[in-house]
């Protein structure tokens, strides 16, 4: 086991990344693809966060679709580390978006998601993704005592 440099083991990184086409019917999938990661990860299925998380990834896919037509495809991370686990959606599409949009009608996806993520201690980011083009929503998570 790999050990952080206070000697202590280090947690381990668990992460998975699949892409996405952003049409409409593309939910289903990805949430498939947490779902079974979430299991992997060694979360409960029966525990209230593995359902916000496949929620958060219906609702961020759903978004995408909508909302980002000059992108063909999403990336879609989980991302579990420590005491944290992260779901992101990254596409190209240029049009920024902020946390604040989730205040109009249209942005009733991302109320739903910052509310669930700060019903478990998280938030919601909206960043620059890794390529340059377009953005990602970061969706943080505080895993509950006693999770992997």
């Amino acid at each position: 086991m790999a050990r952080h440099p206070s000697g202590r083991p280090a947690a381990e990184v668990l992460k998975h990344v699949w892409t996405v086409p952003l049409v409409p019917g593309s939910v289903r999938a990805p949430r498939e693809h947490s779902e079974r990661s979430l299991v992997l990860f060694g979360l409960e299925s029966s525990c209230a966060l593995f359902d916000a998380v496949l929620l958060v990834v219906s609702e961020l896919v759903a978004n995408a679709v909508r909302h980002a037509q000059d992108s063909p495809d999403a990336e879609v991370t989980l991302h579990m580390a420590e005491h944290l686990l992260v779901v992101s959606v990254e596409d190209l599409d240029p049009r920024p978006i902020t946390v604040t949009d989730a205040g109009r009608t249209s942005g009733q996806r991302l109320r739903t998601v910052a509310d669930l993520a700060r019903t478990f201690g998280g938030d919601i980011r909206i960043q620059p993704p890794s390529g340059g083009h377009g953005k990602t929503v970061a969706v943080r998570f505080i895993l509950p005592e006693g999770a992997p």
